[in-house]
């Protein structure tokens, strides 16, 4: 997918560099970033707990996948090292305060963590009261931040949900990151089969639907004339089972309020690196 380095932050500049700061990890919904002097391990939409919300929700019976994921997770922390993992939203599935099956299986997980990897965590819409959870659960040794769903600066990267409008200081970055709208495309053979595979989003921002906001009047390079935006990631979903926006299918209607508008140039890949091209004409 190459290198997401974008312009350099007006509040943060860096010294110039060829290394890629956000870089997927090739076949596996995750990337890595480099975030001042951490390396970080980015994720989004888990959705702990899925298959038991499908059985409340919908009455569909579905064996739990909760140990498959932890063990993917597990072993890409294992592969990549970081210093941070860095969940962009939907860790879990209820709406609530996690229950039952859920609760289990995110208790298991952060059991499974690194006493020494430190987490960060962006609210998602799925995610609840779970920073309420994690400051009262005493079998959590991991050091776990919690952050409000319109994201967080971290070094030159800006991590947010997507549910929401981003943060300002989000848009000041480098890139952003996010997920919530598990980007998908749907393939078609010569002969009429179809399959839908999930896909990453990339492009740059588009400043016309950030323009009219008030909450961004300070952003410096959406009036400053020559600017290039940040470059935007949309991440694919962790978990395997949640469908998603089909985005390279007509009259879909995106999930985040300031997608498609928000995305110029926008460009799919599979989750190998397949470079797809224009998303809309996939």
């Amino acid at each position: 997918m190459g290198d997401d380095s974008g312009r350099p932050a007006p509040s943060a500049p860096r010294s110039p560099s060829t290394r890629p700061l956000v870089e997927p990890i090739p076949g596996e919904p995750a990337a890595t970033a480099a975030i001042g002097d951490e390396r970080a391990l980015l994720v989004a939409d888990y959705h702990a707990g899925y298959e038991a919300g499908l059985r409340y929700e919908r009455g569909i019976d579905v064996p739990s996948r909760a140990a498959d994921r932890r063990d993917l997770l597990c072993g890409l922390l294992e592969r990549t090292r970081p210093d941070r993992l860095v969940v962009c939203g939907d860790l879990m599935h209820s709406i609530g305060d996690p229950g039952g099956a859920e609760r289990g299986e995110l208790e298991v997980l952060f059991e499974s963590f690194a006493a020494e990897l430190a987490i960060t965590v962006v609210k998602g819409n799925h995610d609840g009261r779970i920073e309420t959870w994690l400051a009262d659960d005493d079998e959590i040794d991991v050091s776990v931040a919690v952050e409000p769903g319109a994201g967080v600066a971290l070094g030159d990267v800006g991590v947010c949900h997507g549910h929401t409008w981003p943060a300002p200081a989000v848009l000041e970055r480098e890139v952003v990151v996010l997920g919530h709208e598990h980007p998908c495309v749907r393939l078609e053979d010569e002969v009429g089969g179809s399959r839908v595979e999930r896909a990453w989003l990339r492009g740059r921002l588009d400043p016309a639907p950030f323009r009219d906001r008030t909450e961004y009047e300070d952003v410096s390079w959406l009036e400053r004339e020559g600017a290039s935006p940040p470059r935007v990631v949309v991440l694919p979903a962790f978990n395997d089972l949640v469908g998603g926006t089909w985005i390279n299918v007509a009259g879909q209607s995106f999930l985040s309020p300031f997608l498609p508008d928000g995305l110029a140039d926008g460009e799919a890949y599979l989750l190998d690196g397949t470079r797809l091209g224009p998303y809309e004409s996939v």
